[in-house]
């Protein structure tokens, strides 16, 4: 506490909002998972040497060049093209 504070120590038993944790209340837990689904086929993250203009357009093009990259190989490699 900071010398001259009006605030005093915080009490949990007297500011007690929390439900009881009893065997009922933990029954009802249920794990969560934190951040994003796992994928079912994730991408794979590769280092690719480009020629400098090529990156400079295809970054200049907006968010989403990347998955816009990804879409246009993957018709080519469909189209049997490469």
């Amino acid at each position: 506490m900071r010398r001259g504070s009006t605030m005093g120590k915080f009490d949990p038993e007297i500011h007690d909002d929390s439900p009881p944790l009893d065997a009922a209340f933990m029954a009802g837990m249920t794990p969560s998972r934190r951040g994003r689904p796992k994928l079912e086929t994730p991408k794979v993250e590769i280092k690719i040497r480009l020629d400098a203009a090529t990156v400079e357009h295809l970054r200049g093009s907006g968010p989403g060049w990347q998955t816009r990259v990804n879409a246009a190989l993957g018709q080519l490699v469909e189209s049997g093209q490469i």
